[in-house]
């Protein structure tokens, strides 16, 4: 099994992951397009956090069931725990050091049809409304 080893920009958040990259998933929801994230799909067991859990920022919107984290010094998206599949995290493919995105296959995912239950929810939320 391969391990890819990643961190964001500034190297404060430094984490590794033991998986056979095969897909790749660019979501359309608000976030993710905002975000530009691309992303592997890796199970909890497979993700070990080397590195910087004091430097993570944490982010949850409209179900606050997925759970996406950023680097409080340089800003960065480097992972999150899926909304989709709660034991499984999505990696950012574009923080790995040694992944060449080119050799995965891309899928697009239709995050922007995923209900919204926030009553505060932002109108640039797309969706059915719960």
């Amino acid at each position: 099994m391969p391990l890819y080893h990643g961190s964001c920009h500034c190297g404060a958040i430094r984490f590794e992951i033991a998986a056979e990259i095969k897909e790749l998933t660019q979501c359309d929801c608000s976030l993710c397009r905002k975000k530009n994230a691309l992303m592997c799909a890796v199970h909890e067991s497979a993700f070990k956090l080397q590195q910087g859990e004091s430097a993570l920022s944490l982010y949850q919107w409209n179900t606050r069931i997925a759970r996406h984290y950023f680097c409080n010094v340089c800003g960065i998206y480097t992972f999150h725990r899926k909304r989709s599949m709660p034991d499984h995290y999505g990696v950012n493919v574009r923080c790995l050091d040694d992944f060449d995105p080119a050799t995965a296959h891309v899928r697009q995912a239709e995050g922007k049809s995923m209900s919204v239950v926030d009553a505060d929810a932002r109108p640039e939320w797309k969706g059915p409304r719960a």
